[in-house]
């Protein structure tokens, strides 16, 4: 009876109660409460807007906070975040990212905020309280190579991992609350072109990196030591460059967008690999292949959102372990551009 309980409580902590998504045009985040029934009335803009076309945005896991990157000074933005929508915008980092940041993520345990970014050192992290930004964290020792387009944190806290635009393509390195350690090892077989997106699976047995050229997405296993060797390819590939990954939350399946029809593919996921790929959806999302577009699970894994560059810009089916249900309607008010980066918040 306690266990039926807890398992009860646990599956409510983790119902989506908002969505938001980053766009190109004013007011470059647009955010809606969620249920079961899909999109609500669109939340109030934040009251000091981002500065200008946003790409990236993050709910903390807490829900307490919003986070939305740009690409222009001060590169991110963050608001904090309650059931009414969007609070007064936190103050700039002391120390601003470099650059357009194209993805951002909150460490698992709310203690750090992470961005990826064009311009060196390609990947910035600060320490993260209910006040906000705290003094950002050294860089790494060894630098990724390139345009940071992805950036994700391990769900156990233990790593921190970044795409970018140029070889090995994807660089991971040991986290903790001293910020970045030592890098791992590159993968022996590396992605076979520009990173544009990484997730580890929530049991953090695996990552994955969504990347510019065929196989168009690459998984590898991850453990303490870091990548192990690199799963088959799914026997049925993206058609087109990856530029979006994703797994849901029970480690069950991985999502990827790209650019070419269908935009969004996803497979079963265990501890071999990928499955046979699930169905495409009915009504599928419209794209160009143009922006930073994005893919998440809702936190309880009964919805999967993309981010896209044409009309509605947003996206979003029901998701089973059949695959895609049928495309929720549309929200009242769209947002305004190019859907970018996507995300849920269990506030």
């Amino acid at each position: 009876m306690l266990a039926d309980k807890l398992r009860a409580a646990t599956a409510e902590l983790r119902k989506p109660k908002a969505i938001a998504v980053a766009h190109a045009t004013s007011p470059y985040v647009t955010a809606y409460p969620w249920s079961g029934s899909g999109f609500g009335t669109k939340f109030a803009n934040p009251a000091t807007l981002p500065p200008s076309n946003c790409f990236g945005v993050a709910f903390s896991p807490d829900g307490s906070a919003i986070a939305v990157g740009s690409n222009s000074s001060p590169f991110i933005t963050a608001y904090p975040w309650s059931g009414s929508g969007f609070g007064t915008k936190f103050a700039n980092p002391a120390t601003l990212p470099t650059g357009t940041v194209n993805r951002i993520a909150f460490s698992p345990n709310n203690a750090a905020i992470a961005v990826a970014h064009s311009t060196s050192p390609y990947i910035t992290a600060y320490p993260w309280s209910g006040s906000g930004f705290g003094t950002k964290f050294a860089n790494p020792a060894t630098l990724p190579a390139g345009t940071g387009y992805g950036v994700a944190f391990s769900l156990d806290g233990t790593a921190i991992a970044v795409a970018y635009a140029a070889t090995p393509f994807i660089s991971a390195y040991p986290w903790s609350g001293s910020g970045f350690g030592t890098k791992f090892a590159d993968p022996s077989t590396l992605p076979t072109g520009l990173g544009f997106d990484v997730a580890f699976s929530p049991n953090s047995a695996a990552i994955a990196v969504a990347h510019s050229t065929s196989p168009f997405i690459t998984a590898y296993p991850w453990s303490g030591s870091g990548f192990g060797t690199k799963f088959a390819n799914p026997a049925t590939l993206p058609t087109a460059g990856g530029q979006a990954v994703a797994f849901s939350p029970d480690s069950a399946a991985v999502a990827v967008f790209h650019a070419g029809s269908p935009y969004i593919t996803a497979y079963p996921w265990s501890g071999s690999g990928f499955g046979t790929k699930f169905a495409n959806p009915a009504t599928l999302p419209t794209n160009t292949g143009l922006g930073v577009p994005g893919v998440a699970f809702s936190p309880d894994g009964s919805a999967l959102a993309v981010g896209h560059d044409t009309s509605p810009y947003i996206t979003v089916y029901p998701w089973s372990t059949s695959g895609f249900g049928t495309k929720f309607a549309n929200p009242a008010t769209l947002p305004t551009g190019i859907g970018g980066s996507v995300a849920w918040s269990v506030v």
